[in-house]
C-alpha cells in the first residue's frame, strides 16, 4: 500500500472508550451521572500513538472525559452530531489531524463505535481511517455491506498472534482468510446529517478465521477504511494496523485493575476526578512504554523523562546493579530500555524469573520520582543568610 503523502509511515493512532465505574463506591461522589450499570461513573476516551513496526506505545495525543447528565437526554435522532456522545470519535480524529499537522501517512484506528457515517464523511483529508464495521449499511449497487464479502474471492491468508484477553490468558495464533474490495455505501435513509454526501466510497477488508478455536468464537473483522487495497499485502497492512487497538486496552488496564486502580480513588468531586483521570491516562501510558522497553528498545529514555533526569537515573541505576552478569544493566545508556531496567529494579524486580509487568513498573516509578525529586532539591543553591 503506497503511502500517499510521504515515504516514512507515521505511527498509527488508536482510540477507544473506557468506563470508570464507582458502583458500590459512589457514596458522597458529587457531579457524576449514571453509567451503563446504573451506578455513578464517567467515561474516558483517549487517543494514543503506536509504532506500526514495533507496536510500542509512543504517547497520548488527546483525551476526552465526560459524565452523563441525570436528566433524560433529548432524542438522539433530533440532535446534531456535535451534541451527541458519539461525537467523541470524530473529535478525536480532528484532534489527531490538528496536532500532527501535515505528518505523512497518519492512520486513526477505532473499534465499532467509531463506525459513523459523518465520521468518514468529515474526516480530514490529511489522515486515513480504519474502523471495524458495526452497521450493515446499504450499498449503492444493491445488497448490504456485511454480507458482501461472501461472494468475493480470497486474496490470501494471514497468521497473526491474538493478544491475551486478560491476566492468565496466554493468547493464541489465528489464521485469517483475507478478502477486500472497494464499496460505495449509501447515506442512512433516516436521521442523517443533510450536509453529508449521499454516498461514500470506502474499502471493506474482511479477515475471517478459518479454523474453530478451542474456546470462544472465530475472529471475524470487517474493517472499513479510507485506504486503497489493491493486493494481499495491502490487506495485511490494514489488518496489522487494526491489531494495534489492543495497546489501548493495555493502557486502560494499567490505569485501572492492573496498575493505578483509578476506580478506588477517594476523590469525590467530578472535576477533580476528571483531572485525576487525565493524569492517570498519561501515567498508564508511561507504564506501558516502560513495559514495552524491558527487553530492548531503540527509543530514547527522554520519551518518558526530561533530559535533566538522565544523570540522576544513571546514579540510581548504578546503585541497583549487582555482582552477577544478570544483575548488570545490559542496555545502552540513555535508552528507554536502560531506564526501564532501572525502574523495574526500583519496583522490586530481581533480574530473575518472570519479566517486570505494569505493577512492578508503577511501583518502581513511584520510587524513582521520589528519588529524582530529592536529587533536584540537592542541586538547589544553599540559602544565603545575612
Amino acid at each position: 500500500m503506497p503511502d500517499r503523502r510521504g515515504t516514512k509511515p507515521a505511527p498509527a493512532k488508536a482510540g477507544d472508550t473506557t468506563e470508570i465505574d464507582f458502583t458500590g463506591r459512589d457514596r458522597r461522589r458529587r457531579g457524576l451521572g449514571a453509567n451503563a450499570s446504573g451506578g455513578l461513573g464517567f467515561y474516558v476516551h483517549p487517543l494514543i500513538a503506536v509504532d506500526r513496526d514495533s507496536e510500542a506505545v509512543l504517547g497520548v495525543l488527546d483525551v476526552h472525559i465526560w459524565t452523563r447528565g441525570n436528566r433524560p437526554a433529548p432524542d438522539r435522532h433530533h440532535r446534531p452530531l456535535e451534541e451527541k456522545e458519539s461525537y467523541r470519535w470524530l473529535a478525536g480524529t480532528l484532534a489527531a489531524a490538528n496536532r500532527l499537522g501535515e505528518a505523512a501517512g497518519v492512520v486513526v484506528v477505532m473499534d465499532r463505535e467509531g463506525d459513523l457515517y459523518p465520521h468518514f464523511a468529515r474526516r480530514p483529508a490529511s489522515l486515513d481511517l480504519i474502523v471495524r464495521a458495526r452497521h450493515d449499511r446499504a450499498l449503492a449497487g444493491g445488497g448490504t455491506l456485511l454480507a458482501a464479502p461472501e461472494n468475493w474471492p480470497e486474496l490470501g491468508r494471514l497468521t497473526i498472534p491474538l493478544a491475551p484477553r486478560g491476566p492468565g490468558d496466554p493468547g493464541r495464533r489465528a489464521t485469517l482468510a483475507l478478502r477486500a474490495r472497494a464499496v460505495v455505501i449509501n447515506r442512512p435513509v433516516h436521521h442523517y446529517e443533510p450536509a453529508d454526501p449521499k454516498t461514500l466510497t470506502l474499502t471493506l477488508v474482511e479477515a475471517r478465521e478459518i479454523d474453530q478455536p478451542p474456546q470462544g468464537e472465530r475472529v471475524c473483522w470487517q474493517l472499513l477504511t479510507t485506504l486503497p487495497v489493491a493486493s494481499v499485502a495491502d490487506a495485511e497492512e490494514v489488518v496489522g494496523m487494526y491489531r494495534l487497538r489492543w495497546r489501548i486496552e493495555q493502557v486502560f488496564r494499567a490505569a485501572k485493575t492492573d496498575g493505578l486502580r483509578l476506580e478506588e480513588t477517594q476523590m469525590q468531586k467530578a472535576q477533580c476526578l476528571f483531572k485525576l483521570a487525565a493524569i492517570a491516562v498519561l501515567a498508564a501510558t508511561r507504564i506501558i512504554q516502560l513495559v514495552d522497553a524491558r527487553d530492548g528498545s531503540t527509543r530514547p529514555a527522554t520519551d518518558v523523562i526530561d533530559a535533566a533526569l538522565l544523570d540522576p537515573a544513571a546514579a540510581i541505576g548504578r546503585s541497583k546493579e549487582g555482582r552477577t552478569p544478570r544483575q548488570q544493566n545490559p542496555h545502552p545508556h540513555g535508552s528507554l530500555a536502560w531506564l526501564a531496567w532501572i525502574i523495574a529494579r526500583l519496583g522490586g524486580w530481581n533480574c530473575y524469573y518472570k519479566p517486570p509487568g505494569p505493577k512492578t513498573m508503577r511501583s518502581g516509578w513511584d520510587q524513582f520520582a521520589a528519588m529524582a525529586a530529592g536529587f533536584a532539591l540537592a542541586q538547589l543553591p544553599a540559602p544565603q543568610h545575612p
